[in-house]
């Protein structure tokens, strides 16, 4: 018998099959493993998306792999810098309707650090999508200036991280 491409002794083959292979019953009895033959399919996970944004919104989607991201009526800004280009600031990555729900939609958080940027210093952590694992942006966790408290709980989302989706004219 043929399991993980050794051949099973005869005297664990029923009596039917002990002079040769359950994988060719005409078959001379073999000794040792099987030769492996080359993968010809490639079986990998289904994609899958652990929430899904309402279809009536205009949203935002990951370049890479498509998850969603944000609604548009989330954006606060388009006038923003990331580490890689423009980027947008969003009020939150959270469901719609779900304000008491922290649930991120799709976007994991990373552990807070302090960095300068062209703003000044900021506690942020780094944002990532869940699905592909690629790194989106940031979250403004602290910030140490006054005039940059606004941006405290809010997120950066790199342009090149994401696309339009739904309800764009």
């Amino acid at each position: 018998m043929c399991v993980a491409g050794v051949l099973l002794t005869a005297h664990l083959l029923p009596p039917r099959q002990a002079l040769g292979s359950l994988c060719s019953p005409w078959a001379a009895p073999r000794v040792g493993p099987l030769p492996l033959a080359p993968a010809m399919v490639r079986i990998s996970k289904p994609k899958t998306f652990q929430a899904y944004l309402d279809d009536c919104h205009r949203r935002y989607s990951c370049a890479h792999c498509r998850a969603h991201l944000a609604n548009h009526d989330d954006l606060i800004s388009k006038s923003f810098q990331g580490s890689q280009g423009r980027a947008y600031l969003f009020n939150s990555v959270t469901l719609p309707g779900t304000a008491l729900c922290p649930c991120r939609v799709n976007v994991g958080c990373g552990p807070a650090e302090e960095r300068v940027l062209l703003t000044g210093l900021h506690a942020v952590a780094d944002i990532h999508c869940e699905n592909c694992k690629t790194t989106l942006g940031w979250k403004y966790e602290q910030a140490f200036e006054s005039s940059q408290k606004y941006k405290e709980g809010k997120y950066i989302i790199e342009l090149n991280h994401m696309i339009k989706d739904n309800g764009w004219d």
